[in-house]
């Protein structure tokens, strides 16, 4: 098994590296605002190339799919993307997500359960397979209509530029532009107002206000490439809490995407304890010979999601590592990421930090509005995209005998009542979905939306108080970023609510009820 999700990470990260367009005739990059060219400019230039370059990987891609007018080119990407290690080549996944859900349920089988998906959601909140289906359906129940409806007011935008039939590589492109009419805000606008550098100023001041820590930068400490930054954390002690390492741009051989990692997990050992060794891995854009590194609004979210995760393991207390930190079940790991995603829509966050890189000026008022209302733009379509994962991953993991399917076709049938879209031949979703197949959650996508539930409804709490109230965040502090495994999480959400979580709060943030 080990073997093989190493095999599988390996040829989708081969394949999205492998893949390499260059334009030299600027007319086809209409649309595309200056950062992204300035991006492509450069990146042509590292690869040898004349002109522009765009590549697989998210910070080239995406740009590239919401802006560039011309649709044969979006085309073109979409199906690079949707192919990766599902071409006739050595590279292809099909065998390995085979092998690997059959080991899963060989093993499973072993110790005694009827499936995977068995075997994980014994030690979940969720857990059975059955309390993760009847919740997956029922925010498909509100999910799949909220869906249509959104996809019917892309697709009459797209219909005005004479297109009878929207197309998956239409989406992100005319969902942006309807979004820009509606609301009058695109990532271009707000960009400028988020820095890479004070956006992580923003972070560890969000961090001091609500929980006492500084974050100081340290030039001592080894790194593993030129890149990444080592912060020693400090509470209001005075007294050493961890190191943060800080790794935020792409580069050859790095796995796309963003995530948390525990070098060293907290311990004590004969006495002593051994403080966490943490770090944050993302893909942002890297800063140009014209401009620092800037962020979308989505990437803003993205590292205070991450740093969540980063502050669950940093102010782990007990003494094993196994039950402290995020060493948590699954479906409540995301609990402390999703929640500190919250901050980002608020003023008396954004305005610590959020400040135009040249002119100095705060992020307006009329912005930060915006921001709000547009969170549910979309949200039906977002929300039945997340199940579409969710439903694959069960489908994979819910076996209880091998059958040997093409993945294909397998993949059809258990994404049909969550399919928008009819499937572009050549692409498949199985053979590069990394985090079923290479990292851990096999049988957890579920997760996400089952921590959504939780984070609604515990940011209530925040909103209710005061998002920096001091009280809330100390008894968030001690029962869910503390107490790490060691009490059922369902028990230390009720320490810290007072009550269990209410799925109605995330139905009414997602403008689904």
């Amino acid at each position: 098994l080990s073997k093989q999700s190493l095999q599988f990470g390996e040829n989708v990260l081969s394949e999205t590296n492998t893949f390499l367009k260059g334009i030299e005739d600027e007319s086809l990059l209409a649309g595309l605002p200056d950062s992204a060219r300035e991006a492509a400019r450069e990146l042509a230039s590292e690869k040898g190339k004349k002109g522009w370059a765009f590549s697989l990987h998210f910070p080239s891609y995406m740009p590239f799919m919401k802006y560039a007018e011309n649709r044969a080119l979006r085309e073109e990407m979409y199906r690079a993307y949707g192919s990766r290690a599902f071409k006739n080549n050595a590279l292809n996944n099909s065998e390995t997500v085979k092998n690997i859900a059959r080991l899963r349920l060989e093993r499973a089988q072993l110790l005694g359960y009827a499936s995977h998906a068995d075997f994980v959601l014994e030690r979940r909140m969720a857990e059975s397979k059955e309390k993760v289906e009847g919740f997956l359906n029922k925010l498909l129940e509100k999910a799949r209509p909220a869906a249509e409806s959104d996809l019917r007011a892309v697709a009459e935008l797209a219909h005005k530029d004479g297109i009878s039939k929207l197309m998956p590589w239409d989406y992100a492109y005319y969902a942006e532009k309807l979004r820009k009419q509606t609301f009058d805000l695109d990532d271009e606008l707000l960009k400028p107002y988020f820095p890479l550098n004070q956006c992580l100023t923003g972070v560890f001041d969000t961090a001091k206000k609500l929980f006492g820590l500084q974050f100081k930068l340290r030039k001592d400490i080894d790194v593993y490439h030129p890149d990444v930054e080592a912060y020693e954390v400090i509470n209001e002690n005075n007294e050493h809490v961890a190191l943060f390492y800080a790794d935020f741009h792409p580069r050859e051989g790095k796995r796309a995407g963003a995530w948390m990692t525990s070098f060293r997990s907290l311990s004590v050992h004969n006495g002593q304890e051994k403080r966490p060794h943490i770090s944050i891995v993302c893909n942002f854009s890297k800063p140009t010979k014209e401009s620092p590194s800037l962020l979308t609004f989505q990437e803003l979210t993205t590292l205070f999601h991450e740093f969540g995760h980063a502050l669950h393991g940093m102010l782990a207390k007990g003494k094993y590592p196994s039950i402290t930190g995020t060493s948590v079940f699954w479906d409540f790991v995301e609990l402390p990421s999703q929640i500190f995603e919250n901050w980002c829509y608020e003023k008396e966050c954004l305005h610590m930090f959020a400040k135009h890189h040249q002119s100095g000026e705060l992020l307006p008022e009329k912005y930060i509005q915006k921001l709000v209302e547009s969170a549910q733009f979309q949200q039906g379509y977002a929300t039945l995209r997340q199940l579409n994962f969710g439903f694959l991953d069960m489908a994979w993991h819910g076996l209880s005998t091998w059958n040997n399917a093409d993945v294909l076709e397998f993949e059809l049938e258990a994404t049909r009542q969550t399919a928008l879209f009819e499937v572009v031949e050549g692409t498949n979703t199985s053979c590069q979905f990394s985090h079923i197949f290479q990292g851990g959650y096999a049988a957890g996508y579920y997760s996400y939306k089952w921590a959504e539930v939780l984070d609604a409804d515990a940011f209530a709490y925040f909103k209710e108080k005061g998002i920096f109230n001091a009280e809330v965040a100390k008894t968030f502090q001690t029962h869910i970023l503390e107490s790490g495994g060691s009490v059922h999480p369902m028990i230390l959400y009720k320490r810290f609510r007072g009550k269990e979580p209410n799925p109605e709060a995330l139905l009414k943030r997602a403008g689904l009820v």
